[in-house]
């Protein structure tokens, strides 16, 4: 199973935590040693620019450089 997570500060190491999900459908305890790949997962900035509206004709003049 894969699961995001954020880490966390503690002291000058980080912490990852393991989802209760992760934890009982691999039925893991604490003091088990695990296997942890690390790959940095890229922010989607998908919806970031919603309510902004169509682009208008308004908008053409001034790319053009008429800012009046």
């Amino acid at each position: 199973m894969e699961s995001i997570t954020t880490l966390r500060k503690a002291g000058s190491s980080l912490i990852a935590t393991v989802p209760k999900e992760i934890i009982a459908l691999e039925g893991l305890t604490a003091g088990q040693h695990v296997k942890i790949t690390v790959q940095l997962v890229k922010k989607s900035f998908f919806g970031a620019a919603r309510g902004i509206g169509p682009f208008t004709a308004q908008d053409e003049k001034w790319m053009e450089g008429n800012h009046d």
